[in-house]
């Protein structure tokens, strides 16, 4: 205490001529009506420039939030066109509630863990057995590309096991040549994140550089759903089928958000398909 009132004393001057000031200032103002709209102006100014900084700030903040809500409703939107898209247009007419006609359903998901540059690759994502996820579930992202499977599910997260590993398999086929049924593999070659390859397609078939690669709808994947563009189109093998380079539309260096497919028949027709012979 005794310091502070040595420092006001040593410095009484500066602090009158503040007080002093100070009041000048509001007496000008208060007293002055050009002074005084000149001063609200000024102040409304730095003050709405102090609130959009504040608003910017919290759109920032909020980001995150908005993009859960978006990916969450761009899933519903992606479950109503696939669901229009498989309509049968011959029964289209004999349709009254489609929505519980449909076979897939989407659920958004955000990235959380990813990794690209291994042999064999996972993501995680921030929805598990609570949300309804549940093992073996086909993953496509918001550009409509493959993704993977989901490997292991918890109560609140699961591991999505990446197209880019040794042990996925996808079928699909040449979208100019519906006919063209291939596996979809990667590491064939190389382990670069941008490509893949398209194996068993047999030699006959005449396909093109650009031709679309899609999902040809025999797997757990729904049918249509664009995996990437050929780069090469006939990898020599030395038998009588094509191995086939693609460029994949997915970057999974940027993967954010992802969509698990749920298919209302899955559990169906893997009860059915478990009773038939095998060999």
């Amino acid at each position: 205490m005794r310091n502070l009132w040595i420092f006001i004393n040593r410095y009484n001057a500066f602090f009158l001529f503040i007080i002093f000031f100070t009041l000048g200032i509001i007496l000008t103002v208060k007293n002055n009506d050009y002074q005084r709209s000149v001063t609200l102006n000024s102040t409304n100014q730095v003050v709405g420039r102090a609130y959009e900084d504040l608003n910017v700030l919290k759109k920032y903040l909020n980001l995150g939030q908005v993009n859960d809500s978006l990916a969450a409703e761009n899933a519903k939107l992606y479950t109503q066109l696939l669901n229009l898209k498989n309509i049968d247009s011959a029964k289209n007419v004999l349709v009254k509630d489609t929505l519980n006609k449909q076979q897939y359903t989407y659920l958004a998901a955000r990235v959380i863990k990813n990794s690209i540059t291994l042999r064999n690759n996972f993501i995680t994502i921030n929805k598990g057995s609570a949300d309804g996820i549940e093992e073996k579930m086909p993953v496509i992202s918001p550009q409509y590309g493959v993704v993977g499977f989901v490997h292991n599910v918890s109560e609140h997260l699961a591991t999505v096991r990446s197209l880019l590993n040794k042990d996925t398999k996808v079928s699909v086929i040449v979208k100019n040549i519906p006919t063209a049924f291939g596996s979809l593999v990667w590491g064939e070659k190389n382990y670069d994140y941008q490509k893949a390859y398209v194996k068993d397609i047999p030699n006959h078939f005449k396909v093109k550089l650009k031709d679309t690669i899609v999902t040809s709808g025999l797997g757990a994947f729904p049918s249509g759903i664009p995996v990437g563009r050929i780069s090469n189109a006939g990898v020599a093998t030395g038998d009588n089928f094509l191995t086939i380079e693609i460029s994949l539309f997915n970057d999974f260096s940027a993967l954010q958000y992802v969509y698990v497919v749920k298919n209302k028949f899955a559990k169906e027709q893997e009860a059915l398909e478990s009773k038939s012979p095998h060999e």
